[in-house]
């Protein structure tokens, strides 16, 4: 067999092609180029701080300068400098980790980023880098220049350098705001705010101290309870809003810590959750929506750790198991400070509670525990108005709606009984509240269905069952057809005609009647089948109160003729009174009693000779 021949060839990289991915696909925007270049220096200090044998102190020093060319921008650190092996690892293999021999995205090291793709993120803002560097391990100092085109020069220099790495940049065209004091003043605190090495920034012969020394409840979290106005303010300058409380946040390992400030203002469960989020003390995300639990959601945090694994971007971090656990255990340590509050500081709990009871309702489901805690400050609608669960657990059975619509269809009678009836309509209320015995055994909760609020109406007289007897058989038949019986009551409140209740087949027969009115001939011939196994059960029933007015003088022998039309509109009347959606059916039963009270009065106004 003939020996077949292959060639290797190795990939050519687009370097303007692979900038334009930093720029608008990778990075959220330009200015992390400065993130880029503080995480290479404050790698360059790790590094040295490992090699040195003591005595040193890293800093970052930032200066901006002007001139008819336009601005340049140098970022110089105090760190390990590079050797020529350095540079070509390095800025030629572009993603090689700071640390030789290992890959960053699967060892935890001591370091933040790549220091290759970092510099060559400075490409978005600037067309000419210079970069000077002296190793501390010894040789010349060194002068690198990189072009956007991928190609670059390395020179030694002569002369004595201190070691570390300077940075240059020049601005090129429509890259002016990076450029500008103000901007950067800002983005290096925001980057760089927890950073242990102070980060200064010279313009215009004024230099300034960008980030304060690094706070002790930065190590310790516990330590800020003793650091309380201190915390809060720092909080409002690093989140940009005022806070009133916060919860310190730990780990076991103690790799991952920070401080869970409480929002000021009540959020709703679809909030977008904004936490920033520190790795080795430089921020890396802003945005991280991942790094708690969903039920958290009434905190806004700053955490700081050591252990999370940064996507390409370093602005998010990878789901996995390490991230899961931090997620665990930063909910578990707010948790456990809620619970605490119960014990010692409940003022403070019931204060929190009534600003993000939906938060603590969303913890209550999953954890058993807290809920027998807190609960009993927990709010909850009733037909006695807004109410904590602890002053409506006294009444037993308490009795609860599933939903808000059953809740709705009851609500004016049961008030006006002075029955007490809990909204369970809301988002985790109903479970909640299903809950509750097993926490507290001397509860009893009850779900209590719309017809079931009929057992507290008041009967009527043997006479008025005989007297009224022909007129609720004919409203008996009217209704007929749409599968609702009439029962003939007196409650309370007079002003209440009519109160129609569904029992739990025929809500789910109204379902399938409606979904039969938009379907194709196919589905509805399968939901008329499933339909028919309801059909017989599915009654439903119209409730006319004799307290009211209008009932009575419509049932009174004298209006028999007009009963089947009074007896239509009252039952659409009730409908809408209970917010219910009508059918097709109903909405033309609606439309036609209207025209035929309009014609009754038009006819007894022209035989009486119109109004006198």
């Amino acid at each position: 067999m003939e020996n077949q021949t292959q060639d290797t060839y190795r990939f050519q990289v687009n370097l303007s092609g692979m900038i334009n991915i930093l720029s608008n696909h990778l990075y959220s925007s330009p200015k992390v180029f400065l993130r880029e270049l503080l995480q290479n220096g404050v790698d360059a200090i790790t590094a040295r701080q490992a090699y040195s044998q003591g005595g040193y102190e890293g800093r970052i020093h930032v200066e901006v300068n002007r001139d008819s060319n336009g601005a340049t921008l140098l970022v110089e650190d105090n760190g390990i400098g590079l050797d020529e092996s350095d540079i070509h690892e390095f800025l030629a293999m572009i993603g090689q980790s700071s640390k030789r021999g290992e890959d960053f995205l699967q060892t935890n090291t001591s370091f933040i980023g790549r220091f290759g793709i970092g510099l060559l993120s400075c490409f978005m803002v600037s067309d000419d880098i210079v970069m000077v560097t002296q190793s501390a391990k010894g040789g010349p100092a060194l002068e690198w220049r990189g072009k956007p085109d991928g190609t670059y020069t390395i020179r030694k220099l002569e002369g004595i350098h201190a070691p570390g790495t300077k940075v240059f940049l020049r601005c090129k065209e429509g890259s002016e705001p990076y450029f500008k004091t103000d901007n950067l003043q800002e983005w290096l605190f925001h980057y760089g705010a927890l950073l242990p090495y102070p980060i200064e920034l010279a313009s215009n012969q004024a230099t300034r101290l960008i980030n304060p020394p690094s706070p002790p409840w930065v190590k310790d979290p516990q330590l800020a309870r003793k650091h309380r106005s201190e915390v809060l303010a720092f909080g409002t300058q690093v989140l940009g809003e005022t806070f009133r409380d916060f919860i310190p946040l730990h780990t076991s390992s103690g790799r991952t810590g920070g401080i869970a400030f409480i929002l000021p203002q009540a959020v709703n469960l679809g909030a977008k959750r904004n936490h920033r989020v520190y790795l080795k003390h430089m921020l890396v995300s802003e945005a991280a929506g991942n790094i708690l639990p969903d039920w958290a959601f009434f905190v806004k945090c700053m955490i700081w750790t050591d252990e999370l694994q940064p996507t390409a971007s370093r602005e998010h971090f990878y789901e996995n198991v390490q991230l899961e656990q931090v997620r665990q255990e930063l909910g578990n340590t707010i948790r456990q400070e809620l619970m605490r509050m119960a014990e010692y500081d409940p003022d403070r709990l019931q204060s929190i509670i009534s600003l993000h009871a939906l938060s603590m309702k969303a913890l209550a489901v999953e954890d058993s525990s807290f809920f027998s805690i807190i609960h009993e400050w927990l709010p909850f609608e009733s037909t006695f108005g807004t109410k904590l669960l602890g002053e409506l657990k006294q009444q037993s059975p308490l009795y609860f709606t599933a939903t808000l619509d059953e809740y709705r269809q009851i609500t004016h009678v049961a008030s006006a009984q002075s029955m007490l009836v809990v909204n369970g309509g809301y988002i985790y209320d109903a479970e909640l509240l299903s809950l509750l015995p097993l926490i507290d055994p001397d509860v009893q909760t009850e779900r209590l269905l719309p017809e079931e609020v009929s057992l507290s109406f008041t009967d009527i007289t043997p006479q008025e069952r005989l007297d009224y007897y022909e007129s609720v058989r004919l409203a008996d038949s009217v209704l007929q057809k749409f599968r609702c019986q009439v029962q003939l009551r007196r409650f309370k409140p007079e002003e209440i005609p009519v109160l129609y209740t569904l029992s739990q087949e025929s809500a789910q027969w109204r379902v399938m009647e409606a979904a039969k009115e938009v379907s194709t001939d196919a589905l509805s011939s399968v939901l008329g089948s499933l339909g028919a196994t309801l059909k017989d059960a599915a009654y439903a029933t119209l409730y006319f109160n004799l307290n009211n007015p209008v009932i009575e003088r419509a049932f009174h022998p004298a209006h028999k003729a007009m009963l089947p039309s009074i007896i239509e509109m009252l039952y659409c009347n009730a409908l809408m009174m209970g917010h219910y959606p009508m059918s097709r059916q109903e909405t033309m039963l609606l439309n036609k009693g209207i025209i035929q009270f309009i014609d009754w009065g038009m006819t007894a106004s022209h035989s009486t000779g119109g109004d006198k």
